[in-house]
């Protein structure tokens, strides 16, 4: 049987998940604030706090930019209707920003990476993605000797 779940278990707004390794593993350059195209116990299991953002990126099919590996854990008091977890999802972006997105990836070395899941004031799930390269190893070794000097320096 399924745990009861109270109302005060709910996220109304605020940060659901969040990719903390996206800036270290990529230079992020321009950020997007997007809408997705979820199903009713997609949004249910978010409010709960259920989602993971780590292995994510954006694809692009059609004219329209999806995020994969998403994953939504299923809702555990859904009655008939239940989703997949890694299912694509629709980004709801203008047609400019796609554009835009779209223009970008197509170049060398650009890929779309997901950032902080989110619940905006109005109730409606966002998602903050991110138009970056990838860092090569030396990059990545500076980014750690930088942090470690700051955190000396604030230790002092």
């Amino acid at each position: 049987m399924a745990k009861k779940v109270k109302k005060s278990d709910f996220i109304a707004t605020g940060q659901v998940a969040a990719n903390r390794r996206a800036s270290f593993d990529y230079a992020l350059e321009e950020t997007f604030i997007a809408g997705i195209e979820l199903m009713g116990t997609e949004v249910k299991s978010l409010r709960l706090g259920k989602a993971s953002l780590t292995d994510t990126y954006g694809s692009f099919s059609n004219g329209e930019l999806f995020i994969e590996n998403l994953k939504i854990e299923p809702y555990s008091n859904r009655g008939y209707e239940k989703h997949d977890p890694l299912r694509k999802k629709k980004l709801l972006l203008t047609r400019h920003e796609i554009d835009k997105i779209i223009g970008a990836m197509a170049k060398k070395g650009y890929s779309l990476i997901a950032k902080k899941l989110f619940f905006d004031e109005h109730g409606r799930a966002k998602l903050e993605i991110a138009l970056g390269r990838g860092k090569k190893l030396y990059d990545k070794r500076e980014a750690v000797k930088e942090r470690d000097i700051k955190r000396s320096l604030r230790g002092l």
